[in-house]
């Protein structure tokens, strides 16, 4: 282990991502301290651990003191944190580059040894305001906290993503799926249980002569690079719901997408659209989910164990009964 001190704090604990980098610490004989405004919304994680093992702990965004209260006495710190779209009180800029950054300088103040950032792949060269808060928060971590890791995941899936199940919701209800910018861009999915993993791994593995994430980026991507329009055709295939593909002009689907963004959780943002306009895939000579010795999962093993809940009558459905 990298510490006798086996403590680590999660920050964005209780989302997709972040509840099973707390399972994977807890495993490992790690108390966690999940950092949260809201200590309630994280009781669901306390049977990830033993007895007293995963522990919500109040945390102010906005009060120094606070962040430095949530890290003291930890080893390994993570970063979860994160939005998709922007409201009123939850803003790119400071969610994204601004409060990583000061977790970053409470991290390094009370010597946290493993400090593991959540980007997202394609920050680096999406002209999104999304990827380049993103790109500018790496840069605000790095700077208060030079041996940080940073990690950027692909699209990730899962029974509980955002991305397949809601593309399967809208085959529901929507005789019609739009091809944005003719369904062009390409993905490279990773399973969240294989970033779960990666982020395991650069934050508990001991560092020998051949190993050492510290200061360096990761880009995680999974085994399978697919389409837009592939994407579609995996949801009908594991649904059962075949829709008509509409290609969509990028500046069509910007109008649209300005409309639905009032929605309180939006289908689609401008910025969103935006972002389809560059590739989501691993980066040639990038370190990758293998240089952290983590074997990629592929969708097929996966995308059927939920997405076949959404056939019409259930997952049962067209299975016959002995």
């Amino acid at each position: 282990m990298v510490s006798k001190r086996k403590i680590a704090t999660v920050f964005g604990g209780t989302g997709f991502v972040g509840r099973h980098i707390v399972k994977r610490l807890a495993t490992e004989g790690y108390t966690v301290k999940v950092a949260t405004r809201v200590p309630e919304r994280a009781y669901f994680l306390k049977p990830c651990g033993n007895a007293g093992q995963v522990v919500p702990v109040v945390c102010h965004y906005n009060d120094p003191a606070s962040l430095r209260e949530a890290i003291e006495g930890a080893s390994i710190v993570v970063n979860c944190l994160g939005i998709l779209f922007e409201r009123r009180r939850s803003r790119f800029r400071r969610l994204h580059v601004e409060l990583p950054g000061q977790i970053a300088e409470a991290s390094a103040r009370e010597g946290v040894e493993r400090f593991i950032h959540i980007s997202a792949l394609g920050a680096d060269r999406s002209r999104s305001r999304y990827a380049l808060t993103k790109l500018e928060g790496e840069n605000a971590v790095k700077a208060a906290c030079p041996w940080a890791t940073i990690m950027r995941p692909s699209v990730i899936f899962g029974p509980e993503d955002n991305f397949f199940n809601m593309f399967a919701r809208l085959a529901q209800i929507l005789p019609l799926l739009p091809l944005i910018g003719g369904g062009k861009t390409l993905f490279q999915p990773v399973y969240v249980g294989d970033a779960a993993q990666a982020i395991a791994v650069a934050a508990l593995r001991p560092v020998d002569g051949g190993f050492d994430p510290r200061g360096k980026t990761y880009e995680l991507g999974g085994p399978e690079t697919v389409s837009f329009r592939q994407i579609y055709e995996l949801l009908a295939k594991y649904t059962g719901r075949r829709r008509f593909m509409v290609p969509l002009p990028f500046c069509v689907a910007k109008i649209e997408a300005f409309f639905l963004s009032f929605l309180p959780r939006p289908l689609l943002t401008p910025d969103q659209v935006e972002s389809l306009k560059t590739d989501n895939v691993v980066s040639a000579g990038s370190l990758t989910l293998a240089d952290l010795g983590v074997a990629s999962t592929g969708m097929g093993l996966i995308l059927p164990s939920y997405l076949e809940t959404y056939r019409v009558g259930g997952r049962f459905a067209n299975k016959k009964i002995a």
